[in-house]
């Protein structure tokens, strides 16, 4: 992923207010995050944590959807499998965030949801190479694959929101 600003990130939400982009509050991290290693932004807000921000780079732009965390955060009785990275070793939360639809529906009240890791950590997730072994004998070319599947996944989820 490719440097951007707070500027273009303010910008490129299709779900939300101008009032509620003006409002959110950028990564703590924001001027060093590692951009090579991002196949998109994601973050929880500082100041309203069950309100998270997905920016993902396409061809036409960016695209910034605002999502909204369950009250009460994860339930931790059982395990859930983020839809992202679908990492089965990792032992972060994930959360059902939901999202409004982009434009009329979503001014309606009609959302959409996904599980999604709870700090947003899937491109770390999908670059974790596995042991060799006789099924995956290259663990580049399964990172690799992670990769690709992160993105089309992510692809899916914010074209559900623009529908």
């Amino acid at each position: 992923m490719q440097e951007i600003s707070d500027r273009d990130i303010r910008s490129s939400f299709i779900n939300a207010t101008r009032s509620e982009t003006a409002k959110l509050n950028l990564p703590p991290n924001f001027d060093h995050l590692d951009w090579d290693n991002l196949d998109f932004l994601g973050w929880r807000d500082e100041k309203m944590p069950l309100r998270g921000y997905l920016v993902v780079p396409a061809e036409g732009g960016l695209t910034g959807i605002l999502l909204r965390a369950p009250e009460g955060g994860a339930k931790k009785n059982r395990s859930v499998l983020c839809e992202m990275c679908r990492d089965v070793f990792s032992k972060e939360d994930v959360f059902l965030w939901s999202a409004k639809r982009a434009g009329q529906p979503g001014r309606n009240g009609n959302t959409v949801g996904t599980l999604i890791c709870a700090d947003f950590i899937c491109s770390a997730n999908v670059r974790k190479a596995p042991p060799a072994n006789e099924i995956n004998p290259d663990p580049a070319v399964v990172v690799k694959r992670q990769i690709e599947e992160l993105r089309e996944r992510i692809g899916k989820f914010l074209s559900r929101v623009a529908e």
